[in-house]
């Protein structure tokens, strides 16, 4: 069985590569996404996309997908320091919520330390920039594969 993974992305990141270049970088989302996409190809994943700048949006999709796929790698953005709905969204998931931050949240701006996600999920990455989305997707196949044994 091919598992499928979500990658859901909140308010923002599809302005990566323009916005406070010196936080996120020059790569766009574009140019991430062809980097999952070969990740995907090689190790047999399927992989969808989801990205909006509102929350209510993101729930709704978070919801929705829950029994579609196999595990979502989610990147809250700014709402991961302050929504309560999408952390309670997270916690009510039947499935592996990996959540991830391009950039170090402990060494920014103090509002940005906590996320409202990290207690939920299965793990939190901050600070490996894209290589996160990777490294996220990593884990949510080990999981994966670890369900699958059983």
């Amino acid at each position: 069985m091919t598992p499928k993974f979500a990658v859901v992305n909140g308010p923002n990141l599809n302005w990566l590569g323009k916005r406070e270049k010196a936080v996120y970088g020059t790569e766009t989302w574009q140019e991430i996404w062809e980097g999952l996409l070969e990740w995907a190809k090689e190790k047999r994943v399927t992989l969808a996309f989801f990205q909006s700048n509102h929350e209510g949006d993101l729930i709704d999709h978070l919801q929705k997908i829950d029994t579609e796929v196999d595990g979502i790698l989610f990147n809250p953005a700014a709402y991961g320091h302050t929504s309560i709905a999408l952390r309670d969204c997270v916690a009510s998931l039947d499935i592996a919520v990996v959540e991830v931050h391009l950039s170090k949240i402990q060494k920014r701006e103090p509002f940005r330390h906590h996320s409202t996600i990290a207690d939920v999920a299965e793990a939190s990455l901050a600070g490996f920039g894209p290589k996160g989305y990777i490294l996220g997707l990593e884990l949510l196949k080990t999981i994966y594969d670890r369900t699958q044994q059983r």
